[in-house]
């Protein structure tokens, strides 16, 4: 197929992903209490998890890598389907609502006219502690060495999530958190309306001798858990949002 084929955009803009979820048997359903505004997760039999994304136009799976648009996710669902069959089904949903109800923002509350501040829903997070849901996610689904996580719950920059998720803390120049960097067993993003900086353990040393540039806070933990049990004494790490087309680069003085 060559050439701009314009229906190809249009049912990418008119069909929602949601709606093909719950529409294709055996139908997926919504759970409420983990989907937020910007992610509806949707679940079908066990350990089958779909996340709906960028206002329905878009979908990843938490448990892989897979992830794509509205004609991929057809072709998920019923990969027997050619490309043209795909596209009949997805006239038949052009235009059709999904039939969840609005979802409120995790934690009951709901904002519809400005976000909360990044800094104030931090602050309402609590510290890890051993045995906690986000202390076993790290240790182990992540396999992140006790002593990374009591560091980091140390230095304020690890908090604990929904549904055993971890939240890192981007501190700008002030010492004030300006983003937050969330993974967990069955999602991973940031949180709305913040600035992304460079994740610093510890978050107030004026000389970090050492840099990881990594896609997230969890990676350059990991790195780290490693590199501390070839080296001695410990030393501060630092990690950037990653450049393009660069998975991670680390520097040593």
């Amino acid at each position: 197929m060559t050439g701009h084929d314009p229906e190809i955009e249009e049912l990418r803009d008119k069909v929602h992903c949601a709606v093909v979820l719950e529409r294709t048997p055996p139908p997926w359903k919504l759970d409420r209490k983990e989907s937020t505004k910007l992610s509806l997760k949707y679940r079908r039999g066990k350990g089958e998890i779909l996340i709906v994304s960028h206002a329905g136009r878009g979908w990843w799976d938490p448990t892989s890598d897979a992830k794509g648009d509205v004609f991929g996710l057809v072709q998920r669902l019923e990969p027997t389907l050619s490309f043209g069959h795909v596209r009949k089904r997805l006239r038949e949903f052009a235009g059709l609502s999904p039939r969840f109800p609005p979802v409120e923002r995790a934690g009951g509350r709901n904002y519809p006219d400005r976000p909360v501040p990044v800094a104030e829903r931090w602050a309402e997070r609590k510290a890890v502690w051993p045995g906690s849901p986000t202390w076993r996610y790290l240790s182990r689904k992540r396999w992140l060495p006790s002593a990374i996580i009591e560091a980091a719950s140390a230095a304020g920059v690890l908090r604990e999530g929904p549904a055993g998720s971890a939240w890192f803390a981007h501190l700008d120049g002030h010492g004030v958190v300006a983003h937050v960097d969330i993974r967990g067993p069955t999602y991973k993003g940031s949180l709305t309306g913040g600035a992304k900086s460079l994740f610093r353990l510890p978050p107030n040393r004026p000389f970090l001798p050492r840099l990881v540039l990594a896609e997230a806070a969890i990676d350059d933990r990991r790195a780290e858990g490693g590199a501390r049990k070839l080296r001695a004494p410990q030393r501060p790490i630092l990690e950037a949002p990653p450049l393009s087309g660069l998975d991670r680069w680390r520097r040593r003085e």
